[in-house]
């Protein structure tokens, strides 16, 4: 039985990414550059390579779920400042993020898939 929250997802057992050393970077700046920029690298990424490589559009896609999850998580923290709880739940968010980005860009630098846990697909 699968374990839907775990972070590594097999997408399906007969689709198998290669992925070329082009391929490996473009999915690790859509990772990595969201620490700089948010979710416009993912999105730009996403836009201009979605229909040359199935790997990189799925690291883009991720990544860019895990962006918009943020946001959300991010304002539900700041609602809950009123009540000083949100200031450690916003600090424990941060540093959540930081540690998964992290390790999802080092998937992507190995060629392999990643997903983000407890995090909401808009984008398929």
């Amino acid at each position: 039985m699968s374990d839907l929250s775990s972070p590594i997802l097999d997408y399906s057992a007969d689709e198998e990414f290669d992925p070329t050393q082009d391929e490996k970077t473009m999915a690790l700046l859509s990772h990595v550059l969201t620490l700089v920029v948010g979710f416009i690298a993912p999105l730009v990424i996403y836009l201009v390579k979605k229909d040359e490589s199935e790997f990189v559009k799925a690291h883009a896609i991720e990544s860019l779920n895990f962006q918009i999850s943020l946001f959300i998580y991010f304002m539900g923290c700041f609602a809950l400042m009123l009540v000083i709880i949100g200031f450690f739940m916003a600090i424990a968010l941060g540093v959540a993020a930081l540690v998964l980005t992290i390790v999802a860009t080092i998937k992507a630098s190995e060629g392999k898939m990643y997903r983000y846990p407890f995090i909401i697909r808009l984008i398929k």
